[in-house]
């Protein structure tokens, strides 16, 4: 594990713990994070920093939640696609040796 390093959220610094490997997306969701939460302070309906970690973490999570919801959709789509694709394999194999192949 490497040292620790330093992200700053709304100004402030925190120092975190993070293997070398994890350091780039360490720094990517500090960065989110902090944009996030910049919106919802800037909106000026949120007071306290508190507060607004709370509503971006319950708005991060929505949008992770909503990403999973599209993705199980997705693999249920391509799951259904792959059966009808070997179903109609199958069937072209089946008329191709054994349908109507004489002329005449």
């Amino acid at each position: 594990m490497s040292g620790p390093v330093k992200v700053t959220i709304l100004d402030r610094e925190y120092f975190v713990a993070c293997r070398d490997e994890e350091r780039a997306n360490l720094l990517e969701s500090a960065a989110y994070l902090n944009e996030q939460m910049r919106e919802i302070r800037d909106s000026g309906k949120i007071v306290g920093m508190d507060r607004i970690a709370v509503m971006a973490a319950l708005n991060i999570t929505h949008e992770m939640l909503e990403s999973r919801r599209s993705a199980d959709k997705i693999e249920a789509v391509s799951e259904r696609l792959r059966r009808l694709s070997r179903r109609v394999t199958e069937a072209l194999g089946t008329d191709k040796h054994g349908g109507d192949t004489d002329a005449g």
